[in-house]
């Protein structure tokens, strides 16, 4: 069942009213999917919908952006930030606007309503693409924090391996075997997604609580004099050094992508009218966050930001109680991203039962479907944290691909196919620009990671 097909297409009513109880109406269901209706679930809050919305956004995104802050400067990079949460508004807000034109309940609704059978596939393979992605990078920092991870040559203990030392246990398959049977499984069990709007709100706590730590050592190094003012503006010293600026692009495009989950949101609030609200609540959250994130983060470390900005807690930070701080700060975020996980595998869930049984019954009243699917995902995104060795290699793939995809190309698409003849000059030009960036930037990060790529090997077969 997809997300287009949870829901059958409907009018929505902008507020939820009070029915009127018939008083020939029987007092019980007269079949079993009427039973389905009566539950106490009336309708998620607006504190809920952006809790759930901020997680989404908020995920292994921002672990990278202090890296892109190294190769686009400090000024260039917070513009981009902004720049992108700018142009997610914007594509978020052409998706609602057909959604309601075509009285469509999810993201993959619009595609097959604009496109036909052929957008709703490729939505659902995009979701597919994205949402593994991001979700093996999620392991992959819960291994890097808590095992440790290698980067040049340079070990970086984890946080259980400086508590106890170098043990099997301790090894990155076992934390994340353990991590997936006793975190991912359980919460991945939950059927509808307001369901995790609690852990939602202790997941942007718990990334709050990692922010005010980090700016906190910055300031405290500031006042001593240790740090270095950071570089404005990117290093460009030949051709190659301006081409490798559009590689932080996929990676700026993935940390704001969340439109896959808008619609099942949307499809829960009480209020249907609060979406923009709550799109626009998230968004500047968010958008504080990583500011934040990526000016601190380079502030601290400057050009020896890794990949994985966690993997940077592991040295002495020069100020009292720096190896609790450090701990503090990586337990946080990885506790963060366990309580992420369930909120990104909710919509690929939904995608692959569309993509694989679209004939078949809704997947909430299927238990053996829902299990298999489950039980599926979740091994094959364990296998991918196993393997894939560092999140700048995944956000490269995901964000080059299915995630420019997801959050710009298909929105503006769809403005242009313009189905409904509602579509503005202004929104058509902003889609047309969406479409060029889009592609252009993302075809530049591929051919500088592959040229990257090949010149390592050619070095490497050289030695």
């Amino acid at each position: 069942m997809t997300i287009d097909n949870m829901e059958s297409k409907r009018v929505r009513h902008p507020k939820k009213s009070k029915q009127i109880p018939d008083e020939n109406a029987p007092l019980l269901p007269r079949k079993r999917e009427e039973e389905a209706g009566f539950d106490e679930f009336n309708g998620a809050s607006f504190s809920g919908a952006v809790f759930n919305l901020s997680t989404t956004i908020i995920g292994a995104g921002i672990m990278a952006l202090p890296a892109t802050m190294k190769i686009l400067g400090l000024g260039l990079g917070i513009f981009m930030i902004i720049f992108m949460a700018f142009l997610t508004e914007k594509s978020i807000e052409m998706l609602l606007k057909f959604s309601r034109a075509g009285k469509c309940s999810s993201y993959g609704g619009v595609m097959e309503d604009a496109f036909g059978k052929v957008g709703r596939i490729l939505l659902q393979v995009a979701v597919l693409v994205n949402n593994i992605g991001v979700l093996i990078v999620y392991m992959i920092i819960i291994g890097d924090v808590l095992s440790g991870t290698s980067a040049s040559g340079v070990h970086h203990a984890g946080v259980l391996e400086g508590w106890f030392g170098d043990h099997w246990w301790n090894s990155r398959f076992w934390i994340l075997l353990i991590t997936t049977l006793c975190v991912f499984a359980p919460l991945a069990c939950f059927k509808r997604i307001d369901s995790l709007r609690y852990t939602s709100a202790l997941s942007v706590g718990l990334a709050v609580v990692f922010l005010v730590i980090m700016v906190g050592i910055a300031v405290i190094k500031l006042i001593s004099g240790t740090v270095m003012m950071p570089r404005l503006l990117p290093d460009v010293t030949d051709f190659n050094s301006f081409w490798k600026l559009f590689t932080a692009v996929p990676v700026l495009v993935t940390a704001y992508i969340c439109h896959y989950n808008v619609h099942s949101i949307d499809n829960e609030l009480e209020d249907s009218t609060e979406i923009k609200p709550v799109v626009r609540t998230a968004l500047g959250l968010c958008s504080s966050v990583y500011v934040m994130t990526s000016l601190f983060g380079f502030l601290l470390f400057g050009d020896g930001t890794l990949d994985d900005v966690l993997a940077n807690f592991d040295t002495d930070l020069g100020i009292p109680y720096g190896g609790v701080l450090n701990d503090a700060v990586r337990v946080s975020y990885a506790a963060h991203l366990m309580l992420v996980f369930p909120i990104v595998f909710y919509p690929l869930r939904l995608n692959i039962d569309g993509l694989f049984f679209p004939s078949s019954s809704p997947l909430v009243n299927s238990n053996k479907r829902f299990s298999l699917i489950t039980t599926v995902l979740i091994t094959l995104i364990f296998l991918g944290a196993t393997f894939i060795p560092s999140i700048w290699d995944a956000f490269q793939f995901t964000g080059a691909t299915a995630a420019v995809c997801l959050g710009f190309i298909f929105p503006a698409s769809i403005i242009l196919k313009d189905r409904y003849a509602i579509s503005t000059t202004k929104e058509k030009s902003l889609a047309i620009l969406m479409i060029v960036l889009a592609v252009f930037s993302n075809v530049v990060a591929i051919y500088s990671d592959a040229y990257a790529l090949f010149k390592k090997s050619s070095v490497t077969s050289q030695m």
